[in-house]
């Protein structure tokens, strides 16, 4: 074995030093001897002279190694040659050139997860370019990092020349894409307080596993592990440890690199309470008593990094509106770090004097300057607020018609001076989109719907959409001006056409067409204001012979003239699956302007949310209503109220309330009130299979029968109680829920609905 590997050193010595020889020849020749000729060779499409434009030895020149050796480099430097040559021959300088062939066509094969076009959009070797060597392999890092972007890092790729006649090359990369390189373990070092699991809920970056097919968040990203520092120490600071530090985050792929671990060390620090809590200002005439009241800390809690910030846009805001344009607000944290307590010092002092001087909107190729204008909170020579700022970049992201909105300050014509500089990405506003969805009280639904969010660029809202189901049809287009006269308006009108099949609750069917006339606006950040004029014709038909007497007399065509107005005050910190906060409305309506209903009508219904601990999310909610007619008028079906069903889970719709003794038709009611309290809790399955589970006791009675003489009427104003348990899945494809109801009291006639179950999506 020994003599075997001798051998194999002395073959390898030998090719290496051959291997020098050969480089060093192809520039030979005895320096001070003069050339008298110089002769290129194995040219095909470069000219001579462009050859010799290279070259830093002439005819009649001494022959210098050292200028041979910078030609030959100068001419390998243009990339046009594979191989070059000098050498001269008795006087003559023979120049011998191996032309690099040209890229007839560039092909990729093998990539099934990233299509042609965006491949060959990343590579520089194109068709009718020179093939080079270096060229083509900064093409594969270029593919390899656009698969590992995709969580593809074990991805192949080898590229494959195929000679074609006059010099040209077909380049063809095959690719072998191999399977998303996902993340096999997170862990953490140094966390005492918190576990593993805790903190891993806390980061974007998860886990793989079979569930999340759907998401990429199971996929190494560099980036965004450094947003999961950044979550990392948000967490931890909320959570009173200021002296939190992420010492480093590491991320090593597996041997076979299929997969990564990724482990997060940290210095957790000791935990700190707030200390003192005070308010200062260099303000004269400032009541920093009452300033007080709008901390949202207090000493004894613990140190929470995301409240200071609150509390010091919370006093920002609190003295602007009190005429002060110009504030600045600074936290002074003394840290106590042998009673691990800190003082913090509100300091409220004048900042410096700036004044909004232009404001220079850019990247708005289809949106109208004047909209993204009236979004801002602050106008040209105002005082320049950061806070409002802040806010009109809010304002400005919700309105949907941009995929990024970038709001900076720039320097103005003099130092008090400031100029914002609005930068927007558009995004397309116009959407259609199909919806289907199923519920135990509605049945089969699907939907289609049209729209355009930013109708001309003015940032109008027009919608057509048309919804079928196995009970109810509508037909609906909509148009809203959010700025209506340029004022803070948002006016629009509604045309429609409706008809639902009410034959299992009370014996008929009902048909709706007309219009609505609206206006909403703002009265505060949280309360607004909507009023509404509408218009309808209803037929009640399909009664049959057996129905309640009190149908068939309602039989028939009426017109409703209405006007309504409606208060909403809302403070939710989202729209769905909110954790706390409070949404509370009160609608007031008269009919009888013309037509033939005369009524007045108010609901109002309320609810709050509020996190207990961790994922455990109580809601308390009510809801009352009451109608009335006048002018000696009967208050048709279509006009009462129907409980149950969503309203009132355990019943079905019209499940309580005034009820035909011979015929059971649900008769509807003239006043109702409901209530509920539910607590949404984790099953301790991961966060993001998005399965929470539901327990809840609700309450509600409805009543006020119209009578009817010869017709037998139940109506009772008893309480019906009943309590469940359900659970709630946020899947790919819509919200799912499904409960299970316990009625506790009830009356007899109560038609009652074990199960609930609804799904709905839209795609």
């Amino acid at each position: 074995m020994s003599l075997i590997y001798r051998w194999a050193v002395l073959a390898v010595v030998a090719v290496l030093a051959f291997g020098g020889v050969a480089h060093a020849q192809r520039a030979t020749g005895s320096a001070g001897s003069t050339i008298s000729a110089v002769q290129i060779q194995g040219n095909v499409r470069s000219e001579v002279d462009t050859i010799r434009s290279y070259l830093q030895l002439k005819e009649g020149q001494a022959y210098d190694p050292v200028a041979a050796d910078r030609s030959l480099k100068a001419l390998f430097s243009t990339g046009l040659y594979s191989d070059v040559s000098i050498d001269m021959q008795g006087s003559t300088m023979v120049v011998k050139v191996t032309e690099n062939p040209i890229i007839n066509r560039v092909a990729f094969e093998g990539n099934r997860k990233i299509e042609d076009d965006k491949l060959r959009d990343e590579v520089q070797s194109k068709a009718r370019q020179v093939y080079t060597r270096a060229r083509v392999q900064s093409d594969v890092q270029r593919l390899l990092a656009i698969y590992r972007r995709g969580g593809r890092y074990n991805a192949v790729i080898e590229p494959k020349i195929i000679r074609l006649e006059q010099g040209r090359v077909d380049l063809v990369f095959e690719i072998n894409e191999g399977d998303v390189t996902g993340i096999r373990s997170i862990s953490f070092v140094g966390n005492k307080r918190f576990s593993d699991g805790k903190l891993r809920s806390e980061i974007r970056t998860t886990e793989s596993a079979w569930y999340r097919f759907l998401s990429s968040d199971d996929r190494f990203d560099p980036d965004r592990l450094n947003l999961d520092r950044e979550l990392l120490r948000k967490f931890y600071l909320s959570s009173g440890y200021a002296d939190f530090r992420v010492e480093s985050a590491v991320a090593e792929l597996s041997p076979n690199r299929d997969g990564f671990f990724i482990t997060f060390t940290i210095n957790e620090g000791e935990r700190y309470k707030l200390g003192k809590i005070d308010v200062t200002s260099r303000f004269q005439g400032l009541d920093v008593a009452t300033l007080k009241s709008y901390l949202t800390i207090k000493d004894g809690q613990w140190y929470n990094a995301d409240e200071v910030d609150k509390t010091v846009t919370a006093l920002s805001d609190a003295v602007g509106s009190l005429g002060y344009a110009f504030v600045d607000v600074r936290p002074n944290v003394r840290r106590d770090r042998e009673n691990h307590t800190i003082d913090i010092t509100f300091d409220i002092q004048e900042g410096p004097r700036v004044y909004v001087e232009r404001i220079d909107i850019s990247g708005n190729t289809r949106t109208l300057d004047k909209v993204i204008r009236r979004e801002f909170r602050l106008a040209e020579g105002d005082a320049f607020s950061t806070a409002k700022v802040r806010r009109s970049q809010e304002r400005l992201k919700n309105l949907g018609f941009f995929e990024k909105v970038d709001v900076s300050a720039a320097p103005g014509s003099t130092p008090d001076k400031t100029n914002l500089q609005v930068n927007v990405t558009e995004q397309s506003t116009g959407e259609i989109s199909f919806g289907a969805g199923y519920s135990s009280s509605g049945g089969i639904l699907g939907d289609i719907s049209i729209g355009e969010r930013n109708l001309l660029g003015k940032g109008q809202n027009l919608r057509l959409g048309l919804s079928l189901g196995t009970l109810s049809t509508l037909i609906n287009l909509s148009f809203t001006e959010p700025y209506f006269l340029d004022m803070p308006v948002a006016a629009g009108f509604d045309l429609f056409r409706s008809s639902n099949n009410r034959q299992s609750i009370a014996s008929y069917s009902d048909q709706s067409t007309g219009f609505a006339l609206r206006a909403g606006w703002a009265l505060t950040e949280h309360t607004s204001q909507t009023v509404r004029y509408t218009l309808r014709d209803t037929l009640i038909y399909g009664v049959p012979y057996y129905a309640s007497l009190v149908v068939q007399s309602q039989a028939g065509e009426s017109v409703t003239s209405e006007v309504s107005e409606t208060l909403a005050w809302d403070t939710r910190d989202r729209r769905q699956n909110p954790t706390k906060g409070f949404l509370i409305r009160n609608t007031i309506a008269v009919a009888g302007l013309v037509g033939d209903n005369d009524y007045f009508r108010t609901t109002a219904d309320a609810t709050f949310y509020q996190t207990i601990v961790d994922d455990f999310v109580a809601s308390l909610s009510g809801s009352v209503g009451y109608i009335a007619a006048f002018n000696n008028t009967v208050l048709r079906l279509n006009n009462r109220f129907f409980i149950g069903g969503d309203s009132l889970p355990g019943w079905a719709v019209g499940g309580i309330g005034p009820r035909d003794a011979n015929t059971t038709d649900s008769l509807g009611g003239t006043y109702y009130y409901t209530g509920m309290g539910e607590l949404s809790f984790p099953l301790g399955l991961p966060k993001e299979i998005g399965v929470v589970g539901k327990a809840f006791v609700d309450a509600g009675s409805l009543s006020g029968a119209i009578p009817l003489a010869g017709v037998s009427i139940l109506d009772s104003q008893s309480l019906r109680v009943g309590t469940g348990f359900g659970l709630q899945w946020a899947s790919p494809f819509g919200p799912i829920r499904v409960d299970y109801t316990f009625p506790l009291v009830y009356e007899p006639y109560d038609r009652l609905q074990a199960i609930r179950f609804s799904f709905g999506t839209r795609f």
